[in-house]
Formats: C-alpha cells, sequence, structure tokens
C-alpha cells in the first residue's frame, strides 16, 4: 500500500487464484519463485515486467545433476557447461516466457544477474532466448516501461465502457 501499486506473492492464495487476480488488477506486482514459471499463462498488458534475479542453474547439490556433470567432467569436458548451462538455458526461455505469450505482448525483461554479460557462458543462454532488444542501461528500461505505462494508460482511456458502449439494447 505505501507504493500505491498491489503486491501479490504466490504464497497469498492457490496459484490459480493468484494468476487471476494479477491478470484482472492493473499495474500488481506478483512476485514468485521458480515454480511460478510454468503454468502461468497471462497474455496481454497485465504482464510487462519480468525480472530474473539470477540465472536459474540447477543446485550443485542434486544428485543428479552432480553424478551427470561427473560423468562428464570424467569424459575429459566440462560438466558444468555440458549439464548445468543447457538446463538454465531451458529454465531462463520458460521465465521469459511468462511475458511474451502472444505477438501483440511486449515488456521488459530484466535480469540482474550479471553473469548473462560477464560469464563465457552468457552469450550462449542470451542465444537461448527470443529475439529482443538488449540494453544493460537502468535507465533505458525503466523508459521502455514508463512508455508501455502510457500505451496501456491510452489504450484504456479509449476502451469502451458500458455507459459509453454503442450497441444496441
Amino acid at each position: 500500500d505505501r507504493i500505491g501499486v498491489p503486491l501479490m506473492t504466490q504464497w497469498d492464495a492457490p496459484v490459480p487464484q493468484m494468476v487471476a487476480r494479477f491478470a484482472a488488477e492493473p499495474r500488481a506486482c506478483l512476485f514468485g519463485t521458480l515454480s511460478l514459471w510454468q503454468g502461468v499463462d497471462v497474455p496481454g498488458t497485465a504482464c510487462t515486467l519480468v525480472l530474473i534475479d539470477k540465472i536459474p542453474f540447477p543446485r550443485p547439490d542434486d544428485p543428479l545433476v552432480a553424478a551427470r556433470q561427473k560423468a562428464v567432467d570424467d569424459a575429459g569436458r566440462s560438466g558444468f557447461m555440458a549439464v548445468s548451462v543447457p538446463r538454465a538455458a531451458l529454465l531462463l526461455a520458460q521465465g521469459v516466457g511468462r511475458l511474451i505469450r502472444s505477438d501483440g505482448d511486449r515488456g521488459v525483461v530484466a535480469v540482474l544477474d550479471p553473469r548473462l554479460r560477464t560469464a563465457r557462458y552468457g552469450s550462449y543462454l542470451v542465444k537461448s532466448l527470443p529475439p529482443f532488444w538488449l540494453t544493460s542501461d537502468p535507465d533505458v528500461a525503466r523508459a521502455s516501461l514508463r512508455s508501455l505505462d502510457d500505451a496501456a494508460t491510452i489504450e484504456d482511456a479509449s476502451a469502451p465502457t458500458p455507459a459509453s458502449s454503442t450497441a444496441p439494447a
């Protein structure tokens, strides 16, 4: 309430209820974890920002991941590059997919993990995503969000309301 934007988390209610509330609530923020990346479909202007705090690498203590990486390492290759990076690419694409659900969807995907730009596997991860216009300038990202918000406000203002409908009764 202090920021004037409805804040929701995936723990506030069952996920289907939270997603429906998020889709219906203009300017709402829905916070969730990796589990929210699958099965969530909010096309249109309801979702204009997907913020990903870190690259979603699989847990290194997962016994299956560890065993696969060790087998690749034992064969003389990089287990991390062969196992963890492709898995992270798939999960990152799923997270990005929460924003782009149709050709008309617009928004900003903000990946805050600097390794996307600085690590040797960063370009591989970027290539696994849909074609995006990339920037590392926060001012450019904020300006894009303001532009999207302005466009949504204009669109909402021009939408017919029940009182101004011209359809015959």
